[in-house]
């Protein structure tokens, strides 16, 4: 991987920060900028670098800007307007957002990069905290092929998987695709595992029968054993599911599509939600059988 470029990075929340940290360590100059200036303070003392004051004093200089925050509306204040990450990045810069928004948000953002002569890729990310914690991130991007070339050795810092999907906005709607597949898949293992448990069943003896066969998944394996002990703090909260699934719906809507499952699923978790859940973890949705 090629070291030294000029990179800056948005938002440092339980994703944002360690992103950034794996850039600083693959020996990126990094700047960093976050709505709580002292988050951004703290980050420089403990890993180098430099705090910026805003997105367009920490993008000025930089060869690749990469954004990691909330939502739709959290991304346009950053990137968008006189004050933005766009406004400020030098001609030729790409523009690498791994924040989970719409699709739409992502076409958005593309065209105005490119009516400035700079490139942009669309790259939501799946792996959690824990991904982002050990850089094994997963990546999906939607972009043009010199976008992905620009963005490409930067990303591979905290990455284990880089695709390229398509054109602008894919990288999103493929993330809607992964969370629609998780949603099911743990709604299913929720309703699986209080089967095991009303039967009184050796729990590790189940897993062990069946994570080798068609019913294994990625969360069985990982959140089998903790969902039957009610242990929930795993980074990805109910909350954020819910923003993405509503994306989701969202998408499938504007394309005459039901997503039926999905919409049911974001209901279990609304219950969960009603409860105060909302900061548990996604595998907390087994909570919403407890109803």
């Amino acid at each position: 991987m090629s070291t030294g470029k000029s990179v800056a990075f948005l938002g440092l929340g339980v994703m944002g920060a360690p992103m950034a940290r794996h850039l600083a360590r693959a020996g990126h100059a990094v700047t960093v900028y976050n709505r709580t200036g002292a988050k951004a303070d703290a980050w420089v003392a403990e890993h180098g670098g430099r705090s910026a004051g805003s997105p367009a004093a920490a993008t000025a200089e930089a060869d690749v800007v990469l954004t990691c925050v909330g939502n739709d509306e959290d991304l346009r204040s950053v990137v968008l307007g006189e004050d933005g990450a766009l406004a400020a990045m030098k001609q030729g810069a790409c523009f690498v957002d791994h924040t989970t928004v719409s699709a739409a948000i992502a076409r958005e953002i593309a065209a105005e990069a490119e009516a400035r002569g700079l490139l942009a890729v669309d790259a939501p990310v799946s792996g959690g905290q824990a991904g982002a914690e050990n850089g094994q991130l997963s990546i999906m991007c939607g972009g043009s092929a010199e976008a992905m070339a620009a963005a490409t050795p930067v990303m591979e810092a905290y990455a284990a998987r880089i695709v390229h999907v398509g054109g602008p906005g894919a990288g999103q709607t493929t993330k809607m695709v992964n969370q629609a597949c998780i949603a099911g898949i743990l709604a299913g293992l929720s309703e699986g595992v209080q089967l095991a448990q009303a039967s009184e069943l050796d729990m590790a003896k189940v897993l062990e029968a069946i994570s080798g066969g068609a019913a294994q998944s990625w969360q069985m394996v990982n959140r089998w054993d903790t969902m039957a002990k009610g242990v929930f703090d795993f980074g990805f909260a109910i909350d954020w599911m819910r923003k993405d699934l509503a994306i989701a719906l969202a998408e499938a809507c504007s394309r005459g599509l039901s997503m039926p499952v999905t919409a049911l699923v974001d209901q279990f978790y609304a219950q969960v939600q009603s409860r105060g859940g909302g900061r548990l973890d996604t595998s907390a949705l087994i909570k919403h059988l407890e109803g």
